[in-house]
């Protein structure tokens, strides 16, 4: 294999590849592609039509969108995989990375952690207005992601799987903003499980870090 990322530092899409990268000790190398900048190279639309990121190359294969990645780089690199064998597991943790997906990412990263944490960063005012309606949706999927957990140490089971490292990327931006916290703290199941996640060795090395002022 002769795999090659192309990603956003920030992106927590790109963290969520980086993570399964890891996760399966596949060695790669990585460009970084700002989706934001203004000046994103023509040659890079022949990689991704809409010039965003993750994108994958593994020799002449080229794959873009998220959950494609994850699930080919699964596929192609034995032993462990991070989709469960169980058909109603394997559907939860495909319901979870779609909740994630549709109602999660907006509120808990582009408007909760965004604006109260990326933005004074970037020493931009923050919107209270939109902090507070993130903040709202957020619980909102974070009750509904407690619902559907157990006892088990992982979302979906007793073993790490995709639906875990899609979360746990956003989970990471949500949780630094004091927002964040106060939602995780009405949802114990969901706190126990980012409290374990949150020191797993995948998250950690895949810390983009954030600059400081």
């Amino acid at each position: 294999m002769s795999v090659i990322l192309y990603g956003y530092r920030y992106s927590v899409y790109t963290r969520i590849v980086r993570m399964v990268l890891s996760y399966k000790d596949i060695a790669y190398s990585y460009v970084e592609m700002d989706p934001f900048s203004d000046e994103i190279e023509p040659d890079y639309f022949d990689l991704h039509p809409f010039a965003r990121v993750p994108v994958i190359r593994n020799n002449s294969f080229v794959l873009y969108e998220t959950t494609a990645i994850t699930r080919y780089l699964d596929e192609i690199s034995p032993p462990e995989k991070l989709s469960p064998k169980k058909t109603e597991r394997k559907a939860r943790m495909a319901q979870i990375i779609s909740i994630t997906d549709s109602y999660g990412y907006w509120p808990m990263v582009r408007q909760v952690f965004a604006h109260r944490v990326f933005r004074p960063i970037e020493g931009d005012q923050p919107d209270e207005n939109v902090i507070a309606a993130g903040r709202i949706a957020s619980q909102k999927v974070c009750e509904a992601i407690e619902k559907l957990l157990g006892e088990d140490a992982f979302l979906v089971g007793d073993e790490i799987t995709h639906a875990d490292l899609h979360l746990a990327a956003m989970m990471a931006y949500f949780c630094t903003a004091s927002e964040g916290r106060d939602v995780l703290d009405r949802c114990p199941r969901l706190k126990r499980w980012w409290q374990m996640i949150a020191d797993h060795s995948v998250l950690r090395d895949s810390d983009p870090g954030l600059p400081i002022v």
